[in-house]
């Protein structure tokens, strides 16, 4: 029989990665981290895929030391900044600046990442779990005797899976294990920090994919399920269901503002890279952050990086290496759009930020935008979707409504300011 392990003073367990958050004071910056897993015994080594058997020897090496917190899955935020000679501060910000050291993988071999125009036919819960599973996978990154469990969606068929940049950081080694439980080593192909997003490669073909579908869609209230490994290895494949609880809603996360679909999808520690799921079996997310109140009780505060965004930053890891420079209108408009005549909609701007490209362009505020880039606009999230195709250097036209004119304008797109 084990023995049990007894829960400290403060209810944790030996081994235990807690996650909690704290709304930040006025002018605070709230950080992000992740506890590296201590490690026990020899480093497994990686081999190719091999049966079930195999996994489980990998897992059990991870899983049994590791106990119920066998991951690093979902990003936490500190509680407070490190006080001055607090060891443990130390050592996790230096994990946190950590960069990536697996085996890479050529980026620029023509790989892409697609998303489909069209929804299909809304699925039952069982259904969309027999078609998004197989392509869940379960990453395993290691460094030195240290590791993290994450999920990952594998999106092409030749071995091309969707992560989170927060589970590799640090590794020096990665696995992919697959639904089937056959396990293989994973290349790194790129990733960025900032946007929490990695794409990794396995040698092998013929795999099963998840279909990407378009988060710009959703609504407030529609039904999203996940999938992923809760806790580690050992409840792999388990599948939740919830609603989208918000869009586009702002979260700070290592000082940097992410724009994340936010779910009451029950969300742990290992869901980290897995997908969320529209009704229609498409992932429009990809999970990255759980937010768990420290002074408060609250709970289904899950985050998930949009399919929207995902499309541009993951084509851009696989085609460049890197995620390119995003760049900035320079307006902040009103949305929904206003009746400016009859038959004729516009985008009331509210304010031109000095300098930008919207400034330079002449574009002033009380103007309307009618379209931008030939296409009409009628919301704040159709005049992003237009800007996500678009990068610095490029130009685009606007056709804007002033004092009872139509008239058009040129912006030079210039980097989105931080």
């Amino acid at each position: 029989m084990r023995e049990e392990q007894q829960p400290d003073r403060e209810g944790r367990l030996p081994g235990e990665v807690v996650e909690t958050y704290r709304q930040p004071l006025p002018g605070e910056v709230v950080e992000r981290y992740t506890r590296p897993l201590p490690g026990r015994g020899a480093r497994p080594a990686l081999s190719r895929p091999r049966r079930r058997t195999g996994v489980w020897i990998f897992a059990v090496c991870l899983t049994v030391v590791l106990g119920i917190a066998a991951g690093t899955g979902i990003w936490a935020l500190l509680v407070r900044p490190a006080a001055p000679g607090d060891a443990d501060g130390v050592e996790e910000m230096a994990a946190r600046e950590e960069g990536v050291s697996i085996p890479a993988y050529p980026y620029g071999e023509g790989a892409a990442l697609e998303i489909a125009e069209d929804r299909g036919q809304a699925l039952t819960a069982p259904e969309i779990y027999q078609r998004v599973n197989p392509a869940v996978v379960a990453v395993m990154a290691q460094a030195g005797e240290q590791a993290s469990v994450g999920s990952g969606v594998i999106f092409r068929s030749d071995g091309y899976i969707l992560t989170n940049y927060h589970i590799l950081q640090g590794g020096e080694d990665c696995v992919a294990v697959l639904s089937t439980g056959w396990t293989y080593e994973a290349r790194y192909v790129a990733g960025d920090a900032a946007h929490d997003l990695a794409v990794l490669k396995i040698d092998v073909t013929g795999l099963p994919t998840a279909e990407f579908g378009d988060s710009d869609r959703l609504s407030v209230g529609e039904e999203v399920y996940a999938i992923g490994n809760p806790m580690g290895m050992e409840l792999r494949g388990t599948m939740t269901d919830g609603i989208v609880s918000a869009l586009d809603r702002d979260v700070t996360v290592d000082g940097r503002v992410m724009s994340l679909i936010q779910t009451d999808a029950p969300l742990n520690t290992g869901n980290s890279g897995g997908p969320l799921i529209d009704r229609y079996g498409q992932v429009v997310g990809i999970v990255t952050l759980k937010i768990r109140p420290s002074y408060f009780s609250a709970e289904g505060l899950g985050f998930a990086i949009p399919s929207a965004a995902i499309g541009r930053l993951a084509n851009d890891l696989l085609t460049y290496g890197e995620v390119r420079p995003e760049p900035a209108f320079g307006v902040t408009v009103l949305t929904p759009a206003s009746w400016v005549e009859e038959g004729v909609r516009g985008l009331q701007v509210l304010e031109v930020e000095p300098g930008s490209a919207a400034d330079r362009a002449g574009i002033r505020e009380g103007d309307f935008v009618l379209a931008a880039g030939g296409t009409e606009v009628s919301s704040s999230q159709e005049l992003l979707k237009i800007r996500r195709q678009l990068y610095v250097g490029d130009r685009i036209t606007m056709t804007l409504w002033r004092d009872g004119e139509r008239l058009e304008v040129t912006l030079e797109l210039t980097e989105a300011a931080e």
